[in-house]
């Protein structure tokens, strides 16, 4: 029977690596949860109180999942990818058409019904490319975000929507807290298929590797990055929305940057196989990012806790089942 007390709360982009996770977070900490998205979660059942297959770029069925007595809306859902899938320029138009109609949709309907609490999931790819040339000194505070323009379409759907829920905050009244999620990995997340980021790809390849095979790295692998493991950042993700006064927009990611050159090298040692690697061409966007956390240190307190390679052991542990359990 469902407590009336109970916080009501939708993530849409449920059946996402993230909003999978964050539905069992909210789940364990005593929330009512519904959740929506295009398709079940791939990789394990939702725990979701109501699991809803929705299409939110139409703006009829985002009006049947958002209800006025619903205290939050987390909102995940978007048309996303690794570099694979947002580096090539091959999907841009549906990028864009396609995220920015749900973020529309979303603010709309929120603020129609009367929904006063929302969460947006923004991303570092919004960062000015200009800042990102130099992979041994990054530069992404949170005060460079709106100087554009970013290194991909992905980046400038993520700007837009940004200041889209800002204006709504602005305009409605509405708490719209943001985040720039930096590189969010674990899993239960994609892992083949082209959508895949970097730490699952890897995984995925050196899971595959025998003893002696060379592992392709796309780029000269002197590219950096920052990597946050999936319970990192919904500690974070929680911290901000129990906040009051601060709305961000605050980076949630860590500050262990490394090149892809030697997180390969890390999920080699962690595998215990003899590989080696072989660069070759590919789409690898920016060639140094790695999260500030000066801002969400000084307003919420929060920094991540575990070492890059504890979560990568995980990951690692998870796709390895993945690729024997094909094989």
């Amino acid at each position: 029977m469902e407590n009336k007390n109970q916080k009501r709360v939708l993530v849409c982009g449920a059946g996402g690596f993230i909003g999978g996770h964050l539905v069992s977070r909210l789940k364990l900490l005593g929330y009512w949860v519904r959740g929506v998205d295009l398709k079940h979660h791939e990789y394990r059942p939702t725990e979701a109180d109501e699991f809803i297959i929705a299409d939110l770029r139409d703006p009829d069925l985002v009006d049947e999942v958002i209800d006025a007595d619903l205290d939050e809306v987390y909102q995940l859902a978007c048309d996303m990818g690794g570099a694979g899938f947002v580096f090539t320029k091959e999907n841009d138009a549906e990028i864009l058409h396609n995220s920015a109609l749900i973020n529309l949709n979303v603010a709309h309907t929120c603020a129609a019904k009367g929904v006063m609490k929302i969460f947006y999931s923004s991303s570092a790819c919004m960062y000015p490319e200009k800042n990102q040339m130099d992979p041994d000194n990054p530069k992404c505070s949170e005060d460079t975000g709106k100087q554009g323009p970013p290194d991909s379409c992905y980046g400038w759907e993520k700007l837009f929507s940004e200041v889209l829920y800002d204006a709504f905050a602005r305009n409605h009244g509405i708490v719209v807290k943001i985040a720039r999620f930096h590189n969010i990995f674990g899993p239960y997340g994609t892992w083949k298929g082209g959508r895949e980021k970097a730490p699952a790809a890897l995984c995925r390849k050196v899971a595959e590797a025998k003893d002696g095979d060379e592992i392709e790295v796309w780029g000269d692998g002197k590219q950096t990055r920052s990597f946050l493991f999936i319970e990192e950042c919904l500690d974070g993700v929680m911290r901000l929305m129990a906040s009051e006064g601060f709305s961000g927009p605050v980076n949630i990611g860590s500050e262990e940057m490394i090149s892809i050159n030697d997180f390969t090298r890390m999920i080699i040692q962690i595998s215990g196989k003899n590989l080696t690697i072989k660069h070759i061409d590919g789409p690898i966007g920016v060639q140094g990012r790695n999260s500030d956390n000066t801002l969400i240190q000084e307003k919420l307190g929060w920094a991540p806790s575990r070492p890059l390679v504890e979560g990568m052991r995980a990951l690692y542990k998870w796709v390895n089942v993945c690729v024997q359990q094909e094989n």
